[in-house]
């Protein structure tokens, strides 16, 4: 299990730019307040500024740095946030998933097939191909309804079994219906790339953590 991607800083519990964003804003503050002192030691004796005016620059500052602040405070959040994902993430390692994708893997003569209708569909066809991409099997699956739909096919006859794929068509009406072919694959081992959280998978490689669409 390759935990080496995972970058956690578990003793701050902070995203390496945190310190930096918050010497900043100090910063920031520090140069206003001087401005502020030095605009009241140069101001005109027989015209000073008024209560109201200090009182409503100090009132920005305020803002301003209040703002700052809860900005760091979110990205802090949100960095702690990918990194316990991470973590959570990595009790996937060894469990099968299915994502996107068209591949068959054929397991003791038998094949799992998922697929999603975008919409319900009179006529289904699902063509088993080849490496070269010629179809070795035609499955007619007649009307089906919309969402998720799984199907085994039965390669214990087929003359190929090795780097499989396989494509669906649907209509209605005469109407193409948009379709997503699933596959099942094995979670490897967990990355994480800047902030996108991706699964190795064994036939797929690298895919993103949201493409997941179940579990098992």
């Amino acid at each position: 299990m390759d935990y080496t991607s995972l970058n956690v800083n578990s003793s701050t519990g902070k995203t390496p730019t945190t310190a930096a964003q918050s010497s900043g804003a100090a910063d920031t503050q520090d140069r206003f307040l001087k401005l502020l002192v030095a605009q009241m030691q140069n101001q005109d004796p027989m015209n000073p500024m008024d209560n109201a005016q200090v009182t409503t620059q100090l009132a920005q500052i305020q803002t301003v740095t209040g703002v700052g602040t809860l900005n760091n405070s979110i990205q802090s959040l949100s960095g702690q946030f990918q990194q316990m994902q991470a973590l959570q993430s990595v009790s996937l390692v060894g469990r099968d998933v299915t994502v996107p994708g068209n591949k068959v893997a054929v397991t003791d003569g038998k094949a799992q097939m998922s697929f999603d209708l975008a919409d319900a569909a009179d006529t289904v066809k699902l063509e088993v191909l080849n490496g070269a991409g010629a179809v070795i099997s035609t499955q007619d699956l007649g009307a089906m309804k919309a969402g998720n739909q799984n199907y085994t096919w039965d390669a214990s006859k087929s003359p190929e079994t090795a780097n499989l794929s396989f494509r669906v068509t649907a209509t209605k009406n005469s109407n193409p219906v948009s379709t997503t072919t699933l596959m099942h694959d094995t979670v490897k081992a967990v990355s994480t790339t800047g902030s996108t959280l991706q699964l190795d998978l064994k036939n797929s490689g690298l895919v993103d953590y949201d493409k997941v669409r179940a579990l098992g």
